[in-house]
């Protein structure tokens, strides 16, 4: 029977699409199912990363950077600009643009290593069988000998604030104001809401964000996340912790939030709002009720450190199951479960998944933080290297922020890279492969880095976790 595969994947996007491929390429029989629909009607891969998330997020930030260094940082340079203006809808065309050329790539890929595409909604029943319903309500039903699921998650609607057409949005509609809000409202300070509050603030808007706990960027290190929180209010954000949104009402175009904080009960108004308090597993009507496969109450696909589900055959990765909801953790997934299936004895090293909060400065981590070691009592040494002694960073007008390098006292092994600063997604990544290999800081110490560049910032780190940093005074050892 030509509908049976060897894999059918149920959701094309970070974790589905490059399973879908890594099978194929391994020779598998392979049919990915998909009912995504783009602006423009068609299907489109890719999920929300690619959609609606992180593609689209960075093309705006990158917009709204190079607006704002313009308008506040080119007469350092010598360069002076008048009459400065930005288009914001040439912007969310750009914006589109890039979207669909990636979207359009992933189709390609598809085609080039033979991966069967389907439009509809996947559903998996008893048996490894995958009924599909398409956009006009007809379903077909699909064989498999084994079953991804892909399925990523939704932003987390709130009842306090209840999603308008345009006034009160998620992260989907806060990629698409028309004009940049004179006031806007941000609902948690995660990465979601850091990253779009950035966006809007850069084009002009005063941004307030509300985030419920007392804590900022509870997830970071201590000193990374007080750095961020004190460079974010510099650059006119106003972070509001321990507020926790209680209401909202909407009047003439206009959001008045309501919320208490220390200060009690309290009022604020907005031509915006966006709610970005994280995001849930998307499992709704995924399951058949004898399909086998246990989640729990959120909707989280029970799995096991191979993302193996409760029945054999069936396999879950990315936001569906437990861990960060992070595109690339979804894509080492999906590789590992297709390489599993093929035979191979593939399995994915969870403590050195990198997060990355694209703001500017970039803020990231990999491996532990200093108060996760402290409470599992492990002995620590730590270097820190600021970027206002890198030349490089200088030289760029970038130099706010540091790296910070901790490793264990007695072995000397790295435990974790810590960055806020430029370029701090790729710096971290430097730290992540020292890592998986074990390094030490004094080996990463013995390299030779490039001068001039801000990775020399990572190399002094290390050497201060012994106390031989070159370019800045050493701590003295207590």
């Amino acid at each position: 029977m030509s509908d049976k595969y060897d894999v059918v994947v149920i959701g094309a996007g970070p974790g589905g699409y490059v399973a879908a491929i890594r099978a194929a390429q391994l020779g598998l029989k392979t049919a990915c199912v998909e009912k995504y629909v783009g602006k423009d009607g068609k299907q489109a891969l890719g999920g929300t990363c690619l959609n609606v998330g992180c593609i689209p997020s960075k093309a705006l930030l990158d917009s709204s950077w190079k607006f704002h260094e313009a308008q506040d940082g080119f007469q350092i340079h010598g360069i002076s600009t008048k009459g400065l203006s930005i288009d914001i809808p040439a912007m969310l065309e750009r914006k589109d643009k890039i979207v669909k050329q990636f979207t359009g790539g992933v189709t390609a890929l598809f085609k080039a290593n033979g991966v069967t595409n389907i439009e509809g909604h996947g559903k998996l029943l008893a048996g490894k069988k995958v009924e599909v319903t398409d956009s006009e309500g007809k379903t077909t039903i699909i064989e498999a000998e084994n079953v991804i699921l892909a399925s990523g998650s939704r932003p987390i609607d709130i009842p306090p604030a209840p999603l308008t057409e345009d006034v009160i949005v998620d992260s989907t509609g806060a990629l698409e104001f028309q004009s940049v809000p004179k006031k806007l409202g941000v609902i948690g300070a995660g990465v979601i809401g850091l990253e779009l509050g950035s966006v809007w603030r850069r084009l002009g808007a005063e941004v307030v964000v509300f985030e419920a706990l007392d804590k900022f960027l509870g997830l970071a290190d201590e000193q990374i996340s007080k750095e961020a929180l004190k460079t974010f209010t510099k650059q006119g954000m106003q972070i509001r912790l321990g507020a926790r949104v209680t209401g909202t009402d909407i009047k003439r175009k206009q959001v008045t939030v309501s919320f208490t904080d220390a200060d009690g009960e309290q009022q604020l108004s907005f031509d915006k709002l966006i709610v970005a308090v994280g995001r849930r597993p998307y499992t709704e009507n995924l399951l058949a009720s004898d399909s086998g496969v246990d989640m729990d109450e959120r909707g989280v696909i029970f799995v096991d450190d191979y993302c193996a589900t409760s029945v054999p055959g069936v396999y879950a990765v990315g936001d569906a199951v437990r861990g960060a909801m992070l595109a690339h953790k979804a894509s080492e997934e999906g590789v590992m479960v297709a390489e599993r299936i093929a035979g191979h004895k593939t399995a994915m090293n969870y403590d050195l998944v990198p997060s990355v909060i694209y703001t500017h400065p970039e803020i990231a981590w990999v491996g532990k933080n200093e108060q996760q070691l402290k409470t599992e009592g492990v002995d620590v040494n730590v270097g820190v290297f600021p970027f206002a002694a890198n030349g490089r960073a200088v030289a760029a007008n970038d130099a706010g922020g540091m790296v910070k390098v901790i490793a264990d006292a007695k072995t000397d092994r790295v435990l974790g890279v810590h960055v806020i600063g430029p370029g701090a997604a790729e710096l971290v990544q430097q730290g992540a492969i020292g890592m998986e290999f074990g390094t030490s800081a004094e080996d990463l110490g013995m390299m030779v880095f490039s001068h001039p560049t801000v990775s020399e910032a990572l190399h002094e780190a290390a050497l201060a976790v012994n106390g031989h940093a070159i370019h800045v005074a050493n701590r003295k050892k207590r």
